[in-house]
């Protein structure tokens, strides 16, 4: 049995105007379990591949698989439709399997379309292979776990516990060489440490997705693909993509030590959140190659910190970008503008506060209720939701009024964010000396697009 498995076309992301272009790990790792069970499988990254909807056809046509997965987030939905439709017209006999983040959450709604068969909800690596198994044997799908269909809806299925067991993604299947960070055009890799996290901040849904608990791979295993990304694809920049890579403090020096012990030399970066990290750690990830921090800021009001259940403070918030610059390692803080019970006071109030943590680069998201989080309950519940187009839910265009904001009041106070932030004489010429063309370019397509 033939599975392709599709991350749709898609451009209009906010990680874009960063030089973000990262790899669907979520499907490279559901490949990599498909290919240990000698199942035959290939990817088609559409949107790292800037593909057009004529060069996507065309390229199912060429591979005429059996079963088409489509991997989808809620900016991507549409494009996931798209190519479910496309994919149905192609291959008719073939099986239309949707998963990721919203179709988990949204499947009843999803599955009204009429050309998605199966739905899988939740982590996909071992439903998607029970999935195929079953289909190939043409035996009982309402034994597997995970799934939905217009006829019936299966039991979840448990969150894989030992994620050591797991292979390294399929990264052979992907145009490795389309991947960047900041712009930089270095070989790149991005990689997870763990899933999970234990805060379930309201807006997030990853932590919807993946629950709670916290489940990390060993120190071996994350240092060991390390060394897989620099010896099997020269990355000379790796990502952690985790929630909160730095959640574990003994275990993020005991992965700086590996990796110091082995001599690894490649620069790396990675999320974090402002109350996790502290100076003997900082120092350690610094000696090892970290040069970057993600880290949520999200508004300067301590109560709609509390209101979106963030559990940290504006005094830690301002310690740890302290902390980083002492450290010379760079930080993007990722702000939210909009939420509920924010005004254009408070929002004015957060870019200035953005400011003056002086981190080297920031992201002015628009408050977004993605299905799955309790915030999305909470802007149904109090009738907030403005704007019901998914393919408009891309942090980039608002969907919620506020108090005294309306939607274009909103997104002209981001326009405002951005372009107050990044095109301040003394920021461009500090920030210059350190990235170069790299600032210039970034600032420049923030400029044009935002």
């Amino acid at each position: 049995m033939k599975v392709l498995l599709i991350n749709p076309p898609y451009n209009n992301s906010k990680y874009k105007f960063i030089g973000l272009v990262a790899p669907p790990l979520g499907i490279s790792y559901i490949a990599a379990v498909l290919e240990e069970n000698n199942i035959e499988v290939q990817i088609i990254d559409g949107a790292a591949l800037e593909m057009s909807w004529a060069e996507l056809e065309n390229e199912i046509n060429k591979i005429s698989p059996d079963v088409i997965g489509i991997t989808a987030l809620t900016p991507t939905i549409t494009q996931a439709i798209t190519t479910a439709k496309l994919s149905k017209k192609i291959c008719p006999d073939a099986t239309i399997i949707m998963g990721g983040y919203h179709p988990t959450f949204t499947y009843q709604e999803l599955l009204k379309e009429g050309f998605i068969d199966i739905v899988i909800k939740g982590e996909g690596e071992y439903t998607l292979l029970e999935l195929v198994n079953a289909l190939e044997n043409d035996s009982s799908l309402e034994k597997v776990k995970g799934i939905a269909t217009a006829d019936f809806v299966t039991p979840q299925r448990e969150v894989i516990q030992d994620i050591d067991k797991l292979p390294f993604p399929a990264r052979h299947l992907l145009p490795m060489d389309k991947y960047r960070i900041l712009n930089i055009k270095l070989p790149t890799g991005t990689m997870i440490s763990g899933r999970g996290c234990p805060y379930q901040c309201s807006f997030c849904s990853s932590s919807a997705m993946h629950g709670a608990q916290m489940r990390m791979r060993s120190v071996d295993s994350v240092v060991d693909e390390m060394e897989h990304l620099i010896n099997e694809h020269d990355a000379k920049m790796i990502a952690f993509m985790d929630d909160t890579f730095t959640l574990n403090r003994k275990r993020v020096e005991e992965i700086c030590d590996e990796i110091k012990r082995r001599n690894i030399d490649v620069f790396w970066g990675c999320t974090t959140r402002v109350d996790t990290i502290v100076p003997e750690m900082m120092a350690k990830m610094r000696d090892s190659g970290c040069i970057t921090l993600f880290m949520g800021v999200e508004s300067s009001d301590q109560q709609i910190l509390n209101n979106v259940n963030k559990k940290t403070s504006l005094t830690k918030i301002k310690n740890s970008f302290k902390l980083a610059r002492s450290y010379d390692i760079r930080t993007i803080a990722s702000v939210v503008l909009g939420m509920p019970g924010d005004t254009r006071e408070n929002i004015l109030r957060t870019i200035k506060f953005v400011k003056n943590l002086d981190p080297n680069y920031a992201i002015f998201s628009l408050a977004t209720p993605y299905p799955g989080t309790s915030f999305h309950r909470q802007a149904v519940s109090d009738n907030l939701i403005k704007v019901n187009d998914w393919s408009k839910y891309t942090l980039l265009s608002p969907v919620l009024e506020t108090v005294d904001c309306s939607l274009e009041e909103l997104k002209n106070l981001q326009k405002r964010a951005f372009r107050s932030f990044y095109l301040r004489p003394s920021y461009l010429l500090k920030q210059a000396r350190m990235d170069g063309f790299i600032l210039i370019k970034t600032a420049a397509r923030i400029i044009k697009e935002v």
